[in-house]
Order: structure tokens, then sequence, then C-alpha cells
């Protein structure tokens, strides 16, 4: 069995790092930079940042931000918001960045996911989904929304997925719009159907709110990782707390 990966997310909004309930009703979390250096020091795989109104205000991804986290940490990152062309991920990935990340944009333009593919390797091209469940509205009852999840596509998150694979991205960012900063667990159903249904790692995100859910997370689906914010952001689990009771059960991590 493949190691499974604990990632910290970073949502920057005016160059500090909030945290929400379903994407909404912000608050404040701390410096990125500083708060990037914590994690890797506490063991972290990876770390995601997310500008999470960089699409929706239509303006380009933090750089400034990108440049100081690559300063302050020695595990790899991935930058999302914002992206939406090839100058755009240049910027992001030379300015210290190992991954991008592309939610809308890739929506609006799959052909970029493709773009992305041939110019940097699909290793570099991560594709994040936000999921709704909307019963009836499509053939998984899942729903890919953009623009921060506030924008409903029609388009179903199981089939989207295996497209951004077969347009060329080499990882999968999937987040339960419902389940999201709830700390009620994460949505095993949805994370199931998709990490089942594609052939690259995907990314768990949305509603862990302690250790035992991290555990049914890689019990009960195929996730290569799980992502977490507000509970790592405040101090109610520690990284290295929850990958000794991970490697306790059985799961592959490391320490």
């Amino acid at each position: 069995m493949l190691v499974k990966r604990i990632i910290p997310c970073l949502d920057v909004y005016k160059g500090r790092v909030v945290k929400g309930i379903k994407f909404r009703n912000l608050r404040d979390a701390g410096d990125p930079a500083i708060l990037g250096s914590v994690y890797s020091e506490e063991g972290a795989d990876e770390l995601v940042y997310l500008d999470i109104t960089a699409s929706s205000e239509d303006r380009s991804v933090i750089v400034d931000v990108v440049r100081k986290v690559a300063k302050s940490i020695d595990i790899p990152f991935t930058v999302g918001g914002g992206i939406n062309s090839v100058e755009t991920a240049t910027q992001v990935l030379t300015n210290g960045a190992d991954k991008i990340s592309i939610n809308t944009a890739a929506v609006k333009s799959p052909g970029l996911i493709t773009d992305l593919r041939d110019i940097f390797g699909s290793n570099c091209v991560v594709v994040a989904i936000d999921a709704k469940r909307n019963l009836g509205v499509t053939p998984s009852n899942y729903e890919v929304y953009i623009y921060g999840g506030s924008v409903p596509t029609g388009l179903d998150v199981v089939e989207w997925a295996k497209k951004v694979v077969e347009y060329g991205a080499g990882e999968i960012l999937l987040t339960s719009i419902d389940h999201d900063g709830t700390k009620k667990g994460f949505d095993l159903e949805l994370t199931k159907m998709v990490s089942e249904a594609v052939n690259v790692p995907v990314i768990a995100s949305g509603g862990a709110g302690n250790i035992k859910h991290f555990i049914e997370l890689f019990k009960k689906t195929d996730a290569d990782a799980g992502l977490a914010a507000s509970i790592f952001h405040f101090g109610e689990v520690s990284i290295r707390n929850l990958k000794e009771e991970l490697r306790r059960n059985g799961i592959p991590v490391r320490l």
C-alpha cells in the first residue's frame, strides 16, 4: 500500500490565512508563510495554498505569498486560485511552488489542462473539483461548482473527474462543499466514487474534525491523501499525533 499523505490547506484572503464553513463566514487563522513553516516542522507531507477569491474577483494569483512560502518551507506545496493561463502558472511555479491547481479555469477552458501538462508535466497539474450533492441533477447526484463554490455548472462530478484525467491532470483535489468546515467527517460516498473512477491520486477535502475521520477516509475509500484546515490552524489536532494514530491503525504514513 502506498504511503498516505496528510496535507494542511491554507485558504488565503487578502494575504492572510482564513477558514470558514461551507465556503462562507471566514475568520482569520494567521500568516501564510509562518503557518506553512510550522506545518512543515510538524511533519506535513505537503501544503495547499488556495487564493479563495482570485477567480471570482478576476485577478491574478498571490505571487508575493508564493515567494515568502517558498523561502519558509522545505516540503512540496501547491498553489491555486486565479491560475487561468500558462503565464500565471509559470509565475507561480518559477517563484517556488511545486504544483499548480486549477478549478474554474479548467471548467471554462479544459484545453488549459493539456497545455499545462505538455509544458510542466502532469505531476505539476492538480485539478480541484468542488462538489455539492444535488439529488437528481446529475447521474452521481453530485454537481461540480466553480467560482469558489458559488456557481453550479451542471457537470457530473465523477464524469468530470474522468475527463480532467484524460486532459492531463496528474492529481485531483476533491472538496465536498456540503462537508466543508462542518467537522462532521469527509464525504466518504463522494470520495469513494471519484477515487475508484480515476487512476490518479485523489486528495479528499472537506469535513475533517478529528483523527477518526482520517482513519475512516483511508480505510473506506481509495483516497491518497487527506486535507484539512481548521483542525490544524486552531490546534485541535496535531499532525504528529494524527500520523502516529494512523500508523497504529495499519495505515502507512511518513513519520
